[in-house]
């Protein structure tokens, strides 16, 4: 089973990010994830950025991943 922070890892190593957070049950998962490639994109694309970022392991070892994405700028305005 896969944990959180295997999640947060496969983020980190295969998209540029600043920030990502990962909970879950090793199943579902709950991300944060801020990067500077979220500029300019919609929603759609920033998820769909993460989930090619994940690959193969979202339909192998990651059944749900309910994510928020943010740019840098978003992130410190919040």
């Amino acid at each position: 089973m896969v944990t959180p922070d295997q999640v947060r890892q496969y983020i980190f190593d295969n998209l540029p990010c600043e920030h990502v957070e990962v909970a879950g049950d090793g199943h579902h998962f709950e991300a944060v994830i801020v990067s500077a490639v979220f500029e300019g994109r919609t929603r759609i694309q920033q998820h769909k950025a993460v989930y090619s970022a994940l690959g193969d392991r979202m339909r192998e070892e990651i059944h749900a991943l309910s994510m928020k994405t943010y740019t840098p700028k978003e992130w410190a305005t919040r």
